[in-house]
């Protein structure tokens, strides 16, 4: 203590005082110094580690979005879909090959799309499981019902209706050989089917929607990034 906050002061009769206020307030000085120092690295420490898994996280979505890319870039056309690179997102968009309208039946042909898309899209994500948080089927409509329905009679109808389709996409997925051998747990724990109705409807430049690109049904990759963030957060 002494070589921190220096000796304490005699007066000249040889009685012992308080140390002095300036001595005082220097080794509180140091103190705060080494503490601010400590938090400091602390603090840096954890940016390093939130910038590494931002890093990683940006490496992983590239990655899939190319693996995806190379395994269906031959097939997207002729099935009517599209990938977006931003959202890891594999959209089926044309919508009378999906369903009849206002019905959630999978026609014939989006049957046999699915057949061959649903087991290699899940063989193209084995490699990256580890980084996975989930896969969403996303069912989206038009903001259209009847054309004498309300704004709000339209949106909870095409969410009963979006998500009757998302189910109807996803139990038939689980039933296929390849998925209900080799992936039936893994997808049972890991594929969420979520309804949107039109709350997330498609616009062109000027704006307008586009109510055919609107009418789609999604499959979306979410990674862990933001978990492993948390964990970093909670360490500390």
């Amino acid at each position: 203590m002494e070589s921190l906050f220096g000796k304490s002061k005699h007066s000249s009769d040889g009685g012992e005082h308080w140390m002095s206020v300036s001595d005082l307030m220097a080794g509180l000085m140091m103190v705060f110094l080494f503490i601010s120092v400590a938090l400091m690295r602390d603090a840096m420490n954890e940016r390093d580690k939130i910038k590494e898994v931002a890093i990683a996280y940006e490496d992983t979505q590239e990655a899939i979005y190319l693996a995806l890319v190379s395994e269906f870039s031959a097939d997207l056309d002729k099935w009517g879909a599209e990938i977006d690179r931003s959202t890891l997102s594999l959209n089926f968009t044309a919508p009378d090959v999906l369903f009849a309208n206002g019905k959630a039946n999978l026609t014939d042909e989006f049957k046999l799309i699915l057949r061959d898309f649903f087991p290699r899209y899940l063989e193209v994500l084995e490699a990256y499981k580890p980084s996975l948080q989930e896969i969403k089927i996303e069912g989206h409509t038009s903001s259209r019902w009847h054309h004498n329905s309300t704004d709000y009679e339209a949106y909870f109808k095409n969410m009963s209706l979006s998500q009757a389709r998302t189910r109807a996409v996803l139990s038939f997925a689980m039933k296929l050989d390849e998925v209900r051998i080799e992936h039936y747990a893994w997808v049972k724990a890991n594929v969420a089917a979520v309804g949107y109705s039109s709350s997330k409807t498609v616009r062109n430049k000027l704006g307008n929607e586009d109510e055919n690109r609107s009418r789609r049904v999604s499959f979306r990759v979410i990674t862990n990034a933001e978990d492993q963030i948390r964990k970093i957060l909670g360490s500390q």
